[in-house]
C-alpha cells in the first residue's frame, strides 16, 4: 500500500514536470509569441485600421466640402444669369419720352413753317441739362431763325440767357441760350462753323445783349461774327497773337 501511494506521488510530480517543461518549451517557441508579445502586435494591426477609417472620414468630410463648393458656384452663376436676363428685359423696354419733347416739336413745327426745314440740322432733348430743348442751326439760316425765335408770338424769345463758345477740335460752336419771361420755357440754339476760319452771323442786331458775349468769344476763341457793329477784342490786349481758349494755342511765353 505504502509502495502505491509513492509511485502514485511519484508519478505525479513527473507529470508537473512534464507540463512545467512543456510550458516553457512554448514560451520559448519562435512561433508562439507569448501574450505580452502578442498585446503590441495586435495594437498595431489595429492601430492601422483605425488610421484608415479617420482618414476615411476625413476623405468623406473634403468630398462634402467639394460638393457643397460647386452647388454654391452654380447657384452663383445661376442668379447671375437671372439678372442678366431681368437687366437684358429692362434694356429691352422702349425709352419713356421726354416730358419736354412736345415743346421741342412745337418748335420745330414753328421754325419750319417761317424759316423753312432746311435751317435745322438737328433738334434734340439735352437730358443733362433739365431736358434742355435744343436745336442745331445752319450758320447760313442762324439770322432768319433768330428773328423767328423773337417774334413769332408763341415763342417770344426776347431775353437773350447766355452765349457761349466751345472749340470742339472738329469744328467750333456757338450757343445761344434764350428765354421766354412769361412762360419761363428756355431753349439752346447752336450753330456749328468751321474750324480754320470759324464765322457765324451776329445775333447783336436782334438781342444787343449778343453784344460783350459774341466780343468775348471772338477774343479767345477766334470766332468771327459779321453784323456785330464792334467787333475787337474785349479782354486780351489788341495786338495779342492767338485766341488763348483754343485747344491749338500755343502761348509766345509760356509762363503768361
Amino acid at each position: 500500500m505504502s509502495e502505491e501511494n509513492n509511485k502514485r506521488e511519484n508519478d505525479q510530480v513527473s507529470d508537473r514536470e512534464a507540463d512545467r517543461e512543456a510550458s516553457q518549451q512554448l514560451e520559448n517557441s519562435p512561433e508562439s509569441p507569448s501574450a505580452e508579445e502578442a498585446k503590441p502586435a495586435r495594437a498595431k494591426a489595429e492601430k492601422p485600421e483605425a488610421k484608415d477609417g479617420e482618414a476615411s472620414d476625413g476623405g468623406d468630410d473634403e468630398l462634402a466640402a467639394k460638393k457643397k463648393a460647386a452647388a454654391e458656384a452654380r447657384a452663383a452663376r445661376a442668379a447671375a444669369r437671372a439678372k442678366k436676363e431681368d437687366n437684358s428685359d429692362e434694356e429691352e423696354k422702349p425709352k419713356e419720352p421726354s416730358p419736354k419733347q412736345p415743346v421741342l416739336d412745337r418748335l420745330v413745327e414753328i421754325l419750319n413753317e417761317h424759316a423753312g426745314a432746311e435751317a435745322i440740322e438737328e433738334a434734340y432733348i439735352n437730358e443733362a441739362s433739365r431736358h434742355l430743348p435744343t436745336v442745331i442751326v445752319k450758320a447760313d439760316h442762324w439770322p432768319q431763325v433768330a428773328n423767328v425765335l423773337r417774334e413769332h408770338s408763341e415763342l417770344k424769345l426776347h431775353y437773350l440767357r447766355n452765349v457761349t463758345g466751345v472749340d470742339r477740335e472738329t469744328h467750333m460752336e456757338v450757343i445761344y441760350q434764350l428765354i421766354n419771361l412769361e412762360s419761363k420755357q428756355d431753349y439752346a440754339m447752336k450753330i456749328k462753323t468751321d474750324r480754320d476760319q470759324p464765322s457765324v452771323p451776329s445775333a447783336t442786331p436782334i438781342w444787343s445783349t449778343a453784344n460783350w458775349p459774341e466780343r468775348e468769344i471772338y477774343d479767345l476763341l477766334g470766332v468771327d461774327f459779321p453784323g456785330h457793329p464792334d467787333m475787337r477784342r474785349i479782354m486780351m490786349p489788341d495786338d495779342w497773337e492767338g485766341h488763348p481758349l483754343r485747344k491749338d494755342y500755343s502761348p509766345a511765353d509760356p509762363e503768361v
